[in-house]
């Protein structure tokens, strides 16, 4: 998807396993950015737009949803990701909006790609087209061993578990590693974070960063 004239918000996806502590991070920096009286937009993936949330039940609740295929599994998140692009994320960019997005095309080349196996060429083309030049200024990786991220997600709430989260513990493994993996190949964009340390450690590690890359 082009952008009809140039952008000049940033956008800034929050990447990592579940349990890591994405939501309490974006919200802590929506905060910075709002002192600074920017314009500010928080999203998250799969959702954000009507479309997206009831792709999101298909994704995360449907009764069926351990029988769902990884390739199915793989376009309907990048279907909700286009979605979101066109209705939120690029029209929040052109009119100068900070965005921070709790995933984006990067969960897709980690989770379907590394965790579920499929290959990384036809993912990366499937990414582009819903994407199109509409990509992340930063991405910070909230790094957590697969323990830890287990056990958080047992300390939840006694919501039932959705099938992303019943995932076991080599399913985050591989997870885990493929987020450091795509960060060591790409530092100019990559940022990644201690998620062990405390929220407030976290939080100021991350508007130092930001504030270092994004003007």
């Amino acid at each position: 998807m082009p952008l009809k004239q140039p952008r000049t918000g940033k956008l800034i996806s929050f990447e990592g396993s579940e349990g890591s502590g994405k939501s309490t991070q974006i919200a802590r920096l929506a905060a910075h950015f709002q002192k600074t009286h920017r314009d500010v937009v928080t999203t998250r993936e799969p959702g954000g737009t009507e479309i997206g949330e009831q792709i999101r039940n298909i994704i995360v609740h449907n009764s069926k949803g351990d029988e769902m295929c990884a390739e199915t599994e793989l376009l309907l998140f990048t279907a909700a990701r286009a979605q979101l692009v066109r209705e939120v994320i690029a029209p929040a960019l052109l009119r100068g909006a900070i965005v921070l997005s709790d995933r984006f095309l990067d969960s897709s080349t980690v989770y379907q790609g590394i965790g579920r196996n499929l290959a990384a060429d036809p993912i990366a083309q499937i990414n582009r087209f819903a994407v199109g030049d509409v990509m992340p200024d930063l991405t910070i990786v909230i790094d957590v061993p697969e323990e830890v991220s287990l056990a958080r997600l047992k300390t939840r709430a006694s919501d039932l578990p959705d099938r992303m989260e019943r995932e076991n513990v080599d399913f985050y493994k591989k997870v885990r590693e493929g987020y450091l993996v795509l960060a060591k190949g790409m530092p100019e964009r990559f940022i990644v974070v201690d998620g062990t340390k405390s929220e407030d450690a976290i939080e100021k590690k991350i508007w130092a960063e930001v504030e270092a890359r994004v003007k």
